[in-house]
């Protein structure tokens, strides 16, 4: 029996256990979702909160705290830059893991871990790409509109 014992094993050993939670945790900072199995979500999202708390801190230190552990340094970028300040104010909870429903393949039940908030921000990049085609369309049809009326 494994009492007292946390952590999930993830039919691993050590190594490919702690490359395969690094590699999750980059690719939930760089692409701020990642879909996956629910057993690795849970695993992988307390090491993604002590990511976002170290980059709360912004120190040399907590920098190079989390270059260690993460695989690129565009995502050491991305933290510490973008998601320490976003994340600023709120103290916990930075993820949230969504259950999607089980693989066909092979039946493993799915999950979608992914940063609280990046709804928002994707429906504002789509908010503001449609606003730009709109404008857009406004413009040259002033500007279609201008030339016609002389015409009548």
């Amino acid at each position: 029996m494994r009492h007292k014992r946390s952590g999930y094993k993830l039919k691993r050993d050590v190594g490919a256990r702690k490359s395969l939670l690094r590699n999750l945790v980059t690719s939930v900072i760089e692409n701020e979702r990642v879909i996956t199995t629910v057993p690795k979500a849970k695993a992988a999202k307390p090491l993604v909160e002590r990511m976002i708390t170290l980059a709360k801190r912004d120190t040399l230190h907590t920098r190079r705290q989390a270059a260690a552990f993460l695989e690129t340094p565009a995502a050491v970028q991305k933290l510490f830059e973008k998601l320490g300040a976003r994340f600023g104010q709120r103290a916990g909870g930075y993820t949230r893991v969504v259950r999607l429903g089980w693989r066909k393949g092979d039946g493993a039940e799915q999950a979608m871990l992914e940063l609280v908030g990046s709804e928002l921000v994707k429906r504002a990049a789509d908010r503001a790409k449609r606003r730009e085609e709109r404008l857009k369309a406004i413009r040259e049809g002033r500007e279609d509109g201008g030339e016609d009326a002389p015409a009548e």
